[in-house]
């Protein structure tokens, strides 16, 4: 069973990727879930490299609170980074993973903090 998860995200991120790159005026922003964290970056597929990157496991993020709260300040805590980086519009890479709770959270919390998608 939890193969099939796996690879049915692995497809479903395979053909999101076939569309989605990144460039330099608009990187694109990536996103990692796993159980216990949430990982983002900001990357520029033309140069191949990571822009600015957070997570929750970094030490502005509240690891006492839910989850979903988590993804919220990793959002905000990227777009500040990204608004210092000079990025101010990106591209959103859902990695696969359902645009819904933490995913979700984490997207509204970057466009709270000025980042457009």
């Amino acid at each position: 069973m939890q193969d099939n998860k796996i690879i049915r995200r692995i497809k479903i991120r395979s053909r999101i990727r076939k569309t989605i790159t990144g460039t330099t005026e608009r990187p694109r922003l990536s996103i990692f879930r796993s159980n216990k964290s949430i990982y983002a970056q900001v990357i520029d597929d033309l140069k191949g490299h990571t822009i600015v990157a957070a997570s929750s496991r970094e030490s502005g993020v509240n690891t006492k609170s839910t989850k979903i709260e988590q993804a919220t300040a990793v959002g905000k805590l990227l777009a500040e980074k990204a608004k210092a980086a000079g990025v101010s519009a990106v591209v959103f890479d859902r990695g696969g993973y359902l645009y819904h709770g933490r995913v979700k959270a984490l997207a509204d919390g970057a466009r709270e903090a000025g980042l457009q998608f």
